[in-house]
């Protein structure tokens, strides 16, 4: 079975079939047990266990679903936590609860970001719950876009390519990625992003799973791919540093040894999920 990354699975009943019917959105909204989320500069808040903080609902306007059979809602922010700063936060962060915190942050960003009709320009409305909006203008109805994004590790001869970006901590080097262009499928985005950020030519592309990532609203699209050549031309403008690592030397980063050749991406990420998909799967082949 494919790996489940951080983020992903269902959090909540989504409860589509709810979110046409006005009547029924308001009884959710007037439940007595109906809670909402509570945000904190720009982020869902979490208690000390990492859970994420609910109260009682008041005037919420975005209706994300049931958690066991009790309507949560969440609000209209104006607001958001740089996502560098929010790393710290989803160190904490409750694996049962990021499915929601995705889907709501998500939400709430791509509300802030659009409301004004993209047809006619007009002010547009909160409809289905917020899973939508609505022109008074002229009837056209918007959906919350979401952007894919192809993440991947090349691997040539038992290693794997790995880079870092300049606003990586000292020693970090994760998968490459970059966004799926217009009229392109996903095995060749995968091929022009390494070619073009790595200079290398790949075959035999795969899909190992994928992940919501609300910054602010991307699926990321993990996959694998054989690389034909190890000699590497980087792009600096995209990366500072790219190299191959031995199964050897990416299992000793996952293990946080401090003998390390360099810091695997935290936890939350899915170049994470790939890097230990890619461990495990050999482990497996040899056993113990």
């Amino acid at each position: 079975m494919p790996p489940e990354p951080f983020f992903s699975g269902p959090g909540l009943d989504r409860a589509d079939h709810l979110r046409a019917n006005e009547t029924e959105l308001r009884r959710l909204a007037d439940h007595p047990g109906a809670l909402e989320l509570v945000w904190n500069d720009g982020f869902p808040a979490l208690d000390s266990d990492g859970r994420l903080e609910l109260r009682p609902a008041g005037n919420s306007e975005f209706f994300l679903g049931l958690r066991d059979g009790v309507p949560v809602f969440s609000s209209f922010q104006d607001e958001f936590a740089d996502p560098w700063k929010a790393f710290s936060l989803m160190a904490i962060l409750d694996a049962r609860d990021a499915p929601v915190l995705a889907g709501a942050l998500s939400l709430a960003r791509w509300h802030s970001r659009h409301r004004f009709c993209a047809n006619c320009g007009q002010l547009s409305h909160v409809v289905r719950g917020g899973w939508s909006r609505r022109c008074s203008e002229c009837g056209a109805e918007h959906f919350p876009r979401v952007d894919p994004v192809v993440i991947m590790i090349a691997e040539h001869d038992d290693r794997l390519l790995l880079g870092r970006q300049p606003q990586y901590p000292p020693g970090r080097y994760s998968a490459l990625a970059g966004f799926v262009e217009v009229g392109e499928n996903l095995e060749a985005a995968v091929a022009r992003e390494l070619k073009e950020e790595a200079g290398i030519d790949v075959s035999d592309v795969t899909y190992v799973a994928s992940q919501p990532w609300p910054f602010p609203s991307s699926l990321m699209i993990g996959c694998h791919a054989k690389a034909s050549s190890d000699e590497l031309t980087i792009d600096t403008n995209e990366l500072e540093d790219a190299r191959w690592f031995t199964r050897e030397e990416i299992s000793e980063g996952l293990s946080g040894s401090a003998s390390a050749s360099f810091q695997p991406p935290p936890p939350a990420a899915i170049a994470r999920t790939l890097l230990e998909h890619w461990v495990q799967l050999e482990e497996a082949k040899t056993g113990p």
